[in-house]
């Protein structure tokens, strides 16, 4: 009895040490799963440039050059999907991490056949492996790949898991996960697959060295086929599929990353190198238009000559495309600058703000006869850029014809700093240099301005006069619209600039636009915009230097009629606002007219007539003392004749090439007075007064 009491006692003991021992276990397994729970991490996926309807645009590598894109089951085809479970891990939904009858078959098959067939790892195992970047055929490493599965499972859902492993899956080389792999080998997002490339997706990273498409066709093309025919074998695909998938001929070469907007994409990401993605109101498809038309325009320009391109909403102040140059890694013309970027001189692109001001302030109309003559403006003697001269026109054909002497008449009408203010307004920078006033130059293009800058004011100007700020990341805060010009006024540079002949009540036409050249022939302009888009086309050296023989109506008119058909058809000018004065000639008040110096040229052609003091009048101007001096100046006024003016009094010179129409004489004593004035072509007038 004793026995069978020290037997008992000695299995419930052992039985015990048993579950203390396995206590002690799973103790240490739960603790061992539990530390890879907290150590699990995201693993680091490059940035992302996006268009504005989610496309991408350019992609950045990770940290230590690997292309690594962000990815879920919802960037890739469902039938890749469908294949890669029937391939790598058909159980992959209802196991834990570890799949034990695969496992078991795995070593069934390595004793069977004395070599490992096959390893029995899950997707989740995979994962693991990647993410712990461990070795492959070690038992500890086997090991610890089981640990990390089970913390897997227990970390995310099954989603999660194979978001990790599109983002994870060698493809060779540095590239990692399906969205690198497939942009390399086939151009395009994974979402859209033929069973062809499909199959080889899922065949490539089992060896992605071994099989790479670009260096081993043929071991690819048979990976490949291998994943076919498995897939007909279970249905995933049907026979017919399958044969014709293994005609479908390897991807030769590997692509590169996409790279469109890179300008815009470098300057962004370096101010915020975290941010991903990095979401543009661009348009991806009139983006790779033009930057594919901007290569192929580059062609037939004299290298180092360059272009850039900018197409903006002008209701939304979106940019739809921006190419800074015609390609990035053009060393002959320093594609690397981003030359919608570059401070250059505007030349005559500022023209039509200029005459917007004149209109909207009442010093002119666009039927006012304006005056292009050889003259000088405080000391500023500005020449035509053709050095021809047309006379007296009107101003709409003066803008059109871009003289530049009636430019400067108007300019120094409403003031230099005016024009400044409302270009600041619009959300342009000008750099005036070191000038602390802007000068009458700054509206023949003595300033500098960005491509950027000239679209941003044109797009009011476009707008109605309303300016809506430029910008290219979407969302953000709501946009400040700031006024620029008067409706009416910037419908009148509207109708000039789209050729308009009059001023009519209807809309204008399709396209305004305006050219500018810079002095020395650097910068070729053109600024254009229809209904809803406006186009601003920049060519020349980048750096600065002179290109003969580069004007913006030769160069930079044809590319943006280009630009404008890749956009699609135009959209029609908007009609006449209410208060637009639509009369020319007489019909006009009397002030617009002539203006400047055509009124004066006018004046200038009938004789001289004193109209202050009248003929024959009597003007008091002494005190009651009489002789002590007359208390106030006799203002003398003339109409009419062409300064300058010389006066006399009594037959004595008063004052001599004057150019003013008004003079002062000051009386010593009382009594008449014999005043006259001659004109500079010797015509005279006369008046006799009595002053007492």
């Amino acid at each position: 009895m004793s026995s069978l009491r020290r037997a008992a006692q000695a299995g419930l003991l052992g039985l015990l040490l048993f579950l203390i021992a396995g206590l002690w276990s799973w103790s240490a397994f739960e603790a061992a799963v539990g530390q890879r729970v907290a150590a699990l991490s995201q693993p680091e996926v490059g940035v992302e440039v996006v268009d504005r309807e989610g496309r991408l645009l350019r992609a950045f590598p990770v940290s230590d050059g690997r292309w690594r894109l962000a990815a879920t089951g919802g960037d890739v085809d469902p039938r890749f999907l469908k294949m890669l479970l029937a391939w790598e891990d058909k159980r992959f939904l209802d196991h834990g991490g570890i799949d034990g009858r695969a496992l078991i078959r795995a070593a069934w098959q390595s004793l069977r056949h004395r070599r490992i067939v096959s390893g029995g790892s899950t997707l989740t195992m995979q994962v693991a492996r990647m993410l712990g970047n461990l070795p492959t055929g070690s038992v500890p490493a086997k090991i610890e790949q089981m640990l990390t599965a089970i913390a897997l499972e227990r970390r995310y859902d099954k989603a999660e898991i194979l978001s990790l492993y599109f983002r994870l899956a060698p493809y060779g080389g540095n590239v990692e996960g399906i969205r690198a792999a497939s942009l390399q080998l086939f151009g395009k997002e994974p979402r859209r697959l033929t069973a062809a490339e499909a199959a080889l997706l899922v065949a490539l990273p089992q060896s992605p060295e071994r099989y790479r498409p670009d260096r081993f066709p043929d071991r690819a093309r048979a990976a490949r086929d291998r994943v076919l025919a498995r897939m007909a074998e279970l249905s995933v695909i049907d026979g017919r599929e399958a044969g014709r998938a293994e005609r479908e001929p390897m991807p030769a070469v590997r692509r590169q990353m996409p790279m469109m907007a890179a300008h815009v994409s470098d300057r962004l990401h370096a101010a915020s190198p975290q941010r991903s993605p990095i979401n543009l109101t661009i348009d991806g498809r009139l983006q790779e238009a033009l930057e594919t038309y901007a290569r192929q325009k580059a062609k037939s320009l004299k290298s180092p000559v360059s272009l850039a391109l900018v197409v903006a909403d002008h209701a939304t102040g979106e940019i739809l495309a921006e190419v800074g140059s015609p390609d990035v890694f053009d060393r002959s013309r320093q594609g690397f600058v981003d030359l919608t970027q570059a401070l250059r001189s505007p030349g005559s692109t500022l023209k039509p703000l200029i005459y917007g001001l004149a209109f909207e302030r009442g010093v002119a109309h666009p039927e006012s006869l304006v005056d292009d003559s050889p003259g000088g403006f405080s000391g500023y003697t500005p020449q035509n850029f053709d050095h021809h001269f047309e006379g007296v026109i009107t101003a709409r054909r003066a803008l059109q014809l871009s003289r530049n002497l009636p430019a400067v008449e108007l300019l120094a009408a409403v003031g230099p700093s005016r024009l400044v203010h409302r270009i600041r307004r619009a959300g342009a920078r000008p750099e005036l240099g070191d000038r602390s006033l802007p000068g009458l130059a700054i509206g023949l293009g003595g300033l500098g301005l960005t491509l950027e800058d000239l679209v941003r004011l044109y797009a009011g100007v476009a707008n109605g006069g309303v300016s809506v700020p430029l910008h290219i990341e979407a969302g953000g805060e709501p946009q400040v619209h700031r006024r620029i010009l008067s409706e009416q006024a910037a419908w009148y540079v509207t109708s000039i600039l789209a050729g308009a002949t009059s001023t009519t009540k209807g809309s204008p036409g399709e396209i305004a636009h305006k050219t500018g050249t810079s002095y020395g022939y650097r910068d070729a302009w053109t600024v254009g915009y229809d209904g809803r888009h406006v186009v601003g086309v920049w060519l020349g050296r980048p750096d600065g230097a002179p290109v003969p023989g580069l004007i913006g109506q030769d160069a930079a008119v044809p590319v943006m009629h280009d630009v404008f058909s890749r956009i699609g058809p135009a959209t029609r000018l908007v009609g006449p606002p209410p208060g637009i004065l639509a009369s020319a000639g007489a019909g006009l008040p009397p002030p617009l007219q002539r203006v400047g110096r055509a009124a004066e040229r006018r004046q200038a052609g009938l004789k001289p007539e004193i109209v202050y003091p009248p003929d024959r009048s009597r003007i008091e101007l002494f005190g009651p003392g009489g002789r002590d001096g007359a208390t106030a100046p006799l203002y003398l006024k003339v109409r009419n004749g062409r300064p300058p003016f010389t006066w006399y009094v009594d037959g004595l010179p008063v004052e001599q090439d004057q150019l003013l129409r008004q003079s002062a004489f000051q009386p010593k004593e009382p009594g008449f007075l014999a005043i006259s004035v001659v004109d500079a072509t010797g015509a005279a007038a006369s008046s006799q007064v009595l002053v007492k």
